[in-house]
């Protein structure tokens, strides 16, 4: 038990011997100094670099904005541009079948006209060759009987 507890009372004081030794003052000398205001000029010049860097990102970040609108405004203008093309399209398109109509309108109503003609001379030809024979061999020949 004596051995626990003059071990114990070494180890205490030992623990307690420990800030004196820790409390010693360093001492503060004129290279620590010069050391020091060397690296305040040294962030000083890094901080001045940062500043730099930030206002050239800034300035970048306004030319990419002005890009993105330029780009923006000539999407807008091919919208335009490909909506125009198309409303023509569409008008050529529509011109085109109302001229066909219009065009074709004359040609179709005369076209049922012969026919009516044509349909109106094989009737008298046919009662014509009838009674006349030269008639009823002629169109047996072009084939009309």
């Amino acid at each position: 038990m004596e051995k626990g507890f003059l071990l114990t009372f070494i180890l205490l004081i030992s623990l307690l011997n420990i800030p004196l030794y820790a409390a010693k003052e360093i001492a503060y000398t004129q290279d620590d100094r010069d050391r020091l205001i060397r690296m305040e000029e040294a962030i000083k010049g890094v901080n001045y670099r940062i500043d730099s860097i930030e206002k050239r990102i800034d300035s970048l970040e306004k030319r990419i904005d002005s890009l993105d609108n330029r780009i923006n405004d000539l999407q807008r203008l091919m919208y335009v541009i490909i909506s125009a093309i198309f409303a023509q399209i569409i008008g050529v398109v529509g011109f085109v079948l109302w001229d066909r109509r219009t065009a074709l309108a004359p040609a179709i109503s005369k076209n049922k006209e012969l026919d009516e003609k044509t349909e109106k001379l094989e009737k008298a030809f046919k009662e014509i060759a009838k009674t006349d024979k030269k008639t009823l061999d002629a169109l047996r020949k072009v084939g009309i009987l």
